[in-house]
């Protein structure tokens, strides 16, 4: 039988996660687990987190999941939440500057490092409801309106150098990309479980996704 599993790194709040893709997904059974061996039979796979980026890749390390997550992200539906779209980049400025997974192309960087950014006028960390731009047509977007506002809780930000691996943009002082992603993989940099209506509608999105664009 078929489940979701969602990756424990011991970073955020994880049960809210998976509480609302039970919501969701329609009786498809929700694993919450570090083990490989249930992440890599899982139909569908959440990479969540909160935090640094540094703890969250120690974390992926110290639990042996590197060999499981790169056979995953080539080869079943992917949804990376914050630090788990953080971590696909190839680098971060933060932990005094970590290497990322490199699945996406890109550096993850501080706001204060934003060209143009008010520290008058923004506050770091960027916390709270702002618009997603989508850049382009995707399964995930479906029924979702063009800048619908979604809830965000990050101190650093991605700015990927693809332009097909860019799917959302999110304005805060600085142009940062908000959602990201190829083939078979999409993360993003809010968080789908607290942003009520359209966070829900994307996670049903998602569990019902084949991974196809």
């Amino acid at each position: 039988m078929s489940y979701i599993a969602v990756v424990d790194l011991g970073t955020g709040n994880l049960h809210s996660v998976g509480k609302a893709l039970e919501r969701v997904a329609s009786g498809t059974r929700v694993e919450i687990s570090c083990e490989p061996d249930v992440i890599g039979q899982a139909s569908h796979v959440v990479l969540p987190g909160q935090g640094a980026v540094g703890t969250w890749l120690d974390a992926l390390a110290r639990q042996g999941l590197q060999e499981t997550l790169s056979t995953v992200l080539q080869s079943r539906p992917v949804l990376g939440i914050c630090l788990g779209l953080q971590a696909l980049f190839d680098h971060s400025t933060e932990d005094g500057g970590r290497v990322g997974l490199g699945f996406l192309k890109g550096e993850v960087k501080h706001f204060t490092e934003g060209i143009g950014l008010d520290h008058d006028v923004q506050k770091v960390p960027h916390m709270g409801w702002n618009n997603v731009t989508q850049t382009t047509s995707h399964p995930l977007w479906a029924g979702i309106n063009q800048h619908s506002r979604f809830y965000f809780v990050h101190s650093y930000y991605a700015d990927a150098v693809q332009c097909v691996e860019v799917l959302g943009t999110t304005e805060y002082g600085v142009r940062f990309t908000s959602a990201a992603g190829r083939e078979n993989v999409f993360a993003v940099q809010f968080h789908p479980e607290k942003s009520h209506t359209q966070g829900l509608a994307l996670l049903h999105n998602f569990v019902h996704w084949n991974g196809c664009t």
